[in-house]
């Protein structure tokens, strides 16, 4: 069984630097054993970057849409498993007003970070979250999950103008905001039939240039990279074949 402080000597293993901002996907259920369970895991994480910014999302892409088209901020569920639905009600965590792909953030600047989201009218546009992990280099770390779990990769597809990746019909969705108010925030929505299930790969180049590096979280596979040499290696590939992403 892991405590919380294997969980932290395992995240300064993979080189995580406390002081910077990052990006986790997790899968609980591949970690294994922990002692107090999946608190502990966001105690862990929360901790080793309190002079940080931890980032996590909470994306609603599944649960608002046409027939739902309302997001509110404090109440709606994120989608994508218990511990962001945990996570984005913490003590201090701020969740960005985006209809679709918020994120919750936990930090210095978590305010600032999330800011502006209700401006952007696609899953990962360019000022959104996911440009600012660019923009700042952020490391990503996939705990239990592969590439195909990696959101920030969209984000790279949308600015680097991959075609038949985001719908051509907008789709009027709302936010509802911490002080009740409700805002149009209308999405042009993600709409390739492959989806993310090609980005897994990418993951032997990233490894063979040194992007990607792995280790481990618990009983997980850890996948660990920076934001901007990643997207160097996919807009490489990208502008020698634009669809190099729609294909298995």
């Amino acid at each position: 069984m892991y405590t919380k402080q294997d969980l932290l000597n395992q995240l300064q293993t993979l080189g995580v630097d406390p002081t910077g901002t990052l990006n986790v996907h997790i899968s609980y259920k591949a970690i294994g054993e922990v002692e107090g369970r999946g608190d502990t895991v966001l105690d862990a994480l929360a901790e080793y970057m309190q002079q940080g910014l931890l980032v996590i999302p909470s994306h609603t892409w599944d649960n608002v849409g046409e027939s739902n088209p309302v997001m509110d901020v404090l109440y709606t569920p994120t989608c994508i498993g218990a511990m962001t639905e945990v996570f984005r009600k913490r003590s201090g965590v701020c969740r960005s007003l985006h209809p679709t792909h918020s994120v919750a953030a936990l930090g210095a600047d978590a305010e600032e970070f999330v800011s502006g989201e209700e401006h952007i009218t696609t899953p990962c546009g360019e000022g959104g979250v996911y440009h600012k992990l660019w923009q700042r280099n952020a490391q990503i770390l996939l705990i239990g999950v592969n590439f195909a779990r990696n959101t920030y990769i969209h984000g790279i597809e949308e600015w680097e103008g991959v075609k038949g990746t985001i719908s051509e019909k907008k789709t009027d969705l709302y936010v509802i905001n911490h002080e009740g108010q409700r805002i149009y925030t209308p999405q042009y929505r993600h709409c390739a039939p492959i989806g993310s299930d090609t980005f897994p790969k990418l993951e032997p180049q990233a490894l063979q240039e040194g992007i990607l590096t792995m280790g481990r979280f618990g009983d997980a596979t850890a996948r660990f990279m920076h934001a901007v040499p990643l997207r160097e290696m996919i807009a490489t590939l990208l502008r020698e074949d634009l669809q190099y992403l729609m294909r298995y």
